[in-house]
């Protein structure tokens, strides 16, 4: 009768560790598929949605320079190739100070 409890107990102990080791599995999976949905959130927001309200941002041309618009009035937005074009026709504005200031060196 003690081997049967023995026994009993040995198959209940590899059933929990099986149990345990199957929700571990499920948890991981759940956590890789939340942290891939935050990662497209990030890049869906970086590829034309307004980072501060989610809307989908308006391509505008303003005096020749492409930027992206808020259609909720957010606020604009510039690449880095189109901030300088700004920061060049307005090389004595504060913003061309800022791209035009000496640099300096360690």
């Amino acid at each position: 009768m003690e081997d049967k409890d023995r026994l009993g107990k040995r198959l209940r102990e590899k059933e929990q560790g099986e149990e345990e080791r199957y929700f571990g599995e499920v948890e991981r999976e759940k956590i890789a598929r939340l942290k891939k949905a935050q990662s497209l959130d990030v890049v869906e927001a970086a590829l034309g949605h307004c980072p501060r309200c989610g809307t989908a941002l308006n391509s505008i041309k303003l005096h020749g320079v492409k930027a992206l618009e808020c259609p909720k009035d957010c606020g604009h937005w510039l690449d880095k190739g189109e901030l300088e074009t700004v920061a060049r026709r307005e090389h004595d504005s504060w913003l061309g100070r800022l791209f035009y200031q000496p640099k300096l060196e360690d």
